[in-house]
């Protein structure tokens, strides 16, 4: 995220899911990272750029979360380039999902 223009303050806890919990996020959406911005949450290896369209566009929404640790998402990056692909979920309400974006 500091690579992406952005000052994180990062604070090593070791159990997120009461923060999650109080942001609204389901169990099975949580993650070992968790951050709050603008007003909304993200979980997990969010992509900058998908953040950065959060913000812009200022959604109806508790924030974005991406579930599991994909290869190729930001942290998961492998020395031989190999991906997978995965989906950026818009969190919503009551726990709701829809996909707010898709990365090959």
């Amino acid at each position: 995220m500091a690579r992406a223009g952005y000052s994180p303050k990062v604070v090593v806890i070791e159990d997120v899911s009461p923060i999650g919990k109080k942001h609204g996020v389901p169990f099975e959406l949580s993650s070992c990272h968790l951050a709050t911005i603008g007003g909304y949450v993200t979980v997990g290896h969010v992509p900058p750029a998908d953040i950065a369209r959060l913000l812009k566009e200022r959604p109806k929404a508790l924030g974005l979360t991406v579930p599991g640790m994909p290869l190729g998402s930001p942290g998961m990056e492998t020395p031989d380039g190999r991906k997978e692909p995965y989906n950026t979920l818009l969190l919503l309400a009551g726990g709701k999902t829809r996909i707010f974006a898709r990365h090959q």
